[in-house]
């Protein structure tokens, strides 16, 4: 959702319906041995010292204009509401992952810090409503589109932020890293996830109910744009029909404010062909706007854990999940602590499922989470020296599951017990794996 938009280059040419299915269905999983990972790290960006106060746009606009002379290894974009995301390159292993994106967070931090601004982990803005810093037509249609389904899609846009793990897609035949079973695992695992990282219960200065306010805020905007599609089916086609009947965002134009439909399902377009016919430009460019839970992108983008505290907090969601899908023996386990909770799904769609709910609601205090929680935490552990991680990053993941999950808590439980207690800022203790 950053301001750079992603997605292969098309010619400016039609396209119909059954060319967006073979289209889709031929680029969403490219298939072969788990090699490579990424991640894409959001921030929110407060004031260094007084951080309830509210950043101006100019004060921003100045440190963004100073980062752009900084030579990073990873991309470096900007959210509507000036949160900042970096996005590594795929790396072929978990530390040379984790060693590259430090690297280049510790130069962001530098510049930021001469500027008076801080870098803040936190999945969603606990003080400060929603005010877009971004001025684009993409951000302008993105904001129109999302205000019919109620004020979460302004909240989603300029007050949020994640960490979001990319995995390879897997084998193409069945088995533990089959692209079918790590497709399932990645939802089902997804809400273990979700609740082990919750860090995000206050907003508007008060407690929402939610320990992830963030993936409340994703859940309002409607099962269309920000939910899954079925899983009782193969994943290619599950996602091409998934693409063609989510509704399109806007339809772009050189000049001038862009069309916001109401309701056109992609499919729609492709056979009424007005405003005008749709190109492969704007399919890529739709699928940029659809924000489920797991993204298919050739690649899984695993989108539902919030931003974490601490300078390297974001370090622990990483290792832990690319541990419980790149290693044969901590897959098997995960998958055998998650299979019993796909029953609360009710078989309905990530996120728009009790499952989801209850874990961006309850976090680890459910019993069944906390339980699935656990078992994978300790299956990461075993794995991560198999997979050659540092003693840094093995005594991080260590930490975090005395501090955490094995107590039943996630980091949203310090916010909150600050919050009810003598009311300090929202601020994790800087870790260092």
């Amino acid at each position: 959702m950053s301001d750079a938009v992603g997605g292969c280059t098309r010619p400016r040419t039609t396209v119909t319906e059954a060319e967006v299915e073979a289209l889709v269905h031929g680029i969403c999983f490219k298939t072969g041995p788990p090699a490579r990972l990424g991640v894409e790290v959001e921030w929110l960006v407060h004031e260094l010292r007084s951080p309830r106060l509210p950043v101006t746009h100019e004060r921003l606009e100045a440190a963004y204009a100073a980062l752009e002379g900084v030579a990073l290894s990873s991309a470096l974009t900007v959210e509507p509401g000036g949160q900042l995301e970096l996005s590594s390159l795929p790396a072929a292993s978990l530390m040379e992952c984790v060693d590259t994106v430090r690297a280049d967070l510790d130069a962001v931090r530098a510049v930021l810090r001469e500027d008076g601004l801080a870098l803040v982990g936190l999945g969603h803005e606990p003080w400060h409503p929603p005010r877009r810093y971004l001025r684009r037509p993409r951000y302008d249609a993105m904001e129109a589109s999302l205000d019919r389904a109620g004020p979460g899609g302004r909240f989603m846009m300029c007050a949020t932020a994640s960490v979001q793990v990319c995995l390879d897609a897997g084998h193409e035949e069945p088995g533990q890293l089959g692209h079918v079973r790590r497709w399932w695992l990645a939802h089902q695992l997804g809400a273990v996830l979700l609740a082990a990282f919750a860090n995000s219960p206050l907003s508007g200065g008060r407690p929402t109910g939610w320990r992830s306010t963030r993936q409340l805020r994703w859940t309002q905007i409607g099962a269309g744009r920000a939910g899954g599609p079925p899983l009782d089916a193969d994943p290619r086609r599950a996602w091409a029909r998934h693409v063609l009947d989510a509704p399109v965002m806007c339809v772009r134009r050189d000049g001038g404010p862009w069309d916001v439909p109401d309701g056109m399902t992609f499919r729609e377009w492709t056979r009424t062909r007005s405003p005008r016919p749709p190109t492969g430009e704007d399919l890529d460019y739709h699928l940029t706007t659809l924000f489920p839970p797991v993204r298919p992108r050739g690649h899984l983008e695993l989108r539902m854990i919030d931003a974490q505290p601490g300078d390297d907090g974001w370090i622990v969601p990483l290792a832990v999940t690319a541990a419980l899908f790149d290693d044969p023996e901590a897959s098997e386990t995960a998958y055998r602590a998650v299979k019993p909770l796909a029953e609360r799904t009710l078989g309905l769609r990530a996120p728009h499922n009790p499952l989801y709910r209850d874990a961006a609601r309850d976090a680890l205090t459910d019993p069944e989470l906390r339980e699935a929680a656990g078992m994978c935490f300790a299956a990461a552990l075993d794995a991560l020296p198999r997979m050659g991680a540092g003693t840094g990053v093995t005594d991080a993941v260590a930490g975090y599951l005395d501090r955490y999950v094995a107590r039943g808590r996630c980091p949203a439980d310090d916010l909150l017990d600050a919050h009810d207690g003598a009311g300090t800022g929202p601020h994790g203790r800087k870790t260092r794996p």
